[in-house]
């Protein structure tokens, strides 16, 4: 485990949600020097928006106190998640961080809407800046049941190491079902699924008023897709990239004795041999695989 890195810790449900403290001591009790800067109110769907920033905004800052947390390392700022990783990265919050992690997030991103994710949102905007970053999120529990906090905080030092361990600039979305983590079957590589769990859908318009509302997409993912794994009980892993170009693809003419190169496939359980793929390898970006 590699510790002693100097870790921001942020989110979008804001920063009197219990996950992020829960995470915060436990990256702590683990040897890493953590910050916390969390949005001051709930942020969640932000992606990587900053905001109306104008230049002279002045954005209200706070001091918060944390269980387990040294003074004057926890704070809630009135804005983004994204916006939480530029004021830190820019040095508002002493030397900056080296890498991000965000969430737990209070239900699952999963699929292609965590374009849309604050909680991914800051870990893309930490990529900008050149650092890498780990988004968490955890299943909503089903019925009377408890929020397993406690899991998601542990699987996620778990992965820290790997992702501290790759290459710059790599964002790892990882997602946690809803079990103790003695019942979490592990942790497995995973595409990311058509649909995640729920989705958007405009229920009505009236007047000057349009309803907008969330509900089970219905949809059975494939076993190897993030909300499959986390479906069956594994905790998934998805690197992802923020910002790409597109440039046509350039594939290398097969032949019988060509090199076999090992990588990662969606579905395979995460091995200690296991490395996080470069993003900046090829010069590509290909269309989603199905099937």
């Amino acid at each position: 485990m590699l510790a002693g890195m100097r870790l921001l810790v942020t989110n979008d449900d804001g920063i009197d949600s219990e996950g992020i403290q829960v995470l915060a001591r436990a990256l702590v009790t683990a040897g890493h020097e953590v910050l916390v800067v969390a949005p001051a109110t709930d942020q969640s769907g932000m992606g990587a928006a900053l905001g109306n920033l104008r230049p002279d905004t002045e954005l209200p800052v706070r001091e918060v106190e944390v269980d387990g947390l040294p003074a004057g390392t926890a704070f809630a700022l009135a804005g983004t998640p994204a916006l939480t990783v530029v004021a830190a990265m820019l040095g508002g919050f002493g030397e900056p961080p080296e890498l991000v992690v965000s969430g737990p997030n209070a239900g699952l991103n999963t699929g292609r809407a965590v374009l849309h994710s604050g909680t991914v949102g800051a870990c893309f905007t930490g990529q900008n800046f050149g650092i890498s970053g780990l988004a968490v999120s955890l299943e909503a529990p089903a019925g009377d049941e408890p929020w397993h906090w406690d899991t998601a905080a542990a699987l996620a030092v778990e992965t820290v190491a790997l992702v501290a361990a790759a290459p710059a600039r790599s964002v790892v979305n990882l997602n946690v079902p809803a079990r103790p983590r003695a019942d979490v079957l592990g942790t497995r590589w995973a595409r990311l699924a058509p649909f995640g769990a729920v989705r958007a859908a405009v229920s009505s318009r009236t007047g000057d008023h349009l309803q907008v509302e969330f509900s089970a997409t219905g949809y059975q993912p494939e076993p190897d897709t993030d909300q499959g794994s986390v479906e069956a009980g594994w905790a998934s892993l998805t690197t992802l990239i923020g910002i790409a170009e597109a440039w046509p693809d350039q594939v290398p003419p097969a032949g019988p004795d060509g090199p076999i190169e090992p990588s990662l496939v969606a579905g395979a359980e995460l091995h200690v041999a296991h490395r996080v793929p470069d993003a900046t390898e090829r010069r590509t970006l290909h269309r989603p695989q199905f099937g």
